[in-house]
């Protein structure tokens, strides 16, 4: 997939329309449109602001990292904004539901 096609799918899982994400980022919608379109590739600055604005990974966008599954991607999104002691409690749950591999 190419940078538009990857945008406009996390610009769609985050609910966000182009003018959305276009004032995110300090772009006129224009822009970003011919971004999402593969007609236009931003600067590096753009790029990073983008990101931010959907909430991903530069590795993401640029279809360098392999995609999440849903339910990742969820649990991400659930855990987001938790405090520490509850990112520590949320890691040993995860930890206790996965076999080491002395128990397997």
């Amino acid at each position: 997939m190419n940078l538009g096609t990857m945008a406009h799918a996390a610009r769609m899982r985050a609910g966000l329309t182009q003018a959305e994400v276009a004032r995110r980022v300090g772009v006129q919608l224009e822009v970003y449109g011919r971004i999402e379109r593969g007609e236009m590739f931003p600067s590096v600055p753009t790029l990073r602001r983008i990101c931010v604005a959907l909430e991903i990974p530069s590795d993401e966008l640029l279809g360098l990292d392999a995609p999440q599954s849903s339910g990742l991607r969820r649990l991400v999104s659930a855990a987001r904004g938790l405090r520490n002691s509850q990112l520590r409690l949320l890691h040993r749950l995860a930890e206790s539901l996965h076999p080491s591999p002395r128990e397997e």
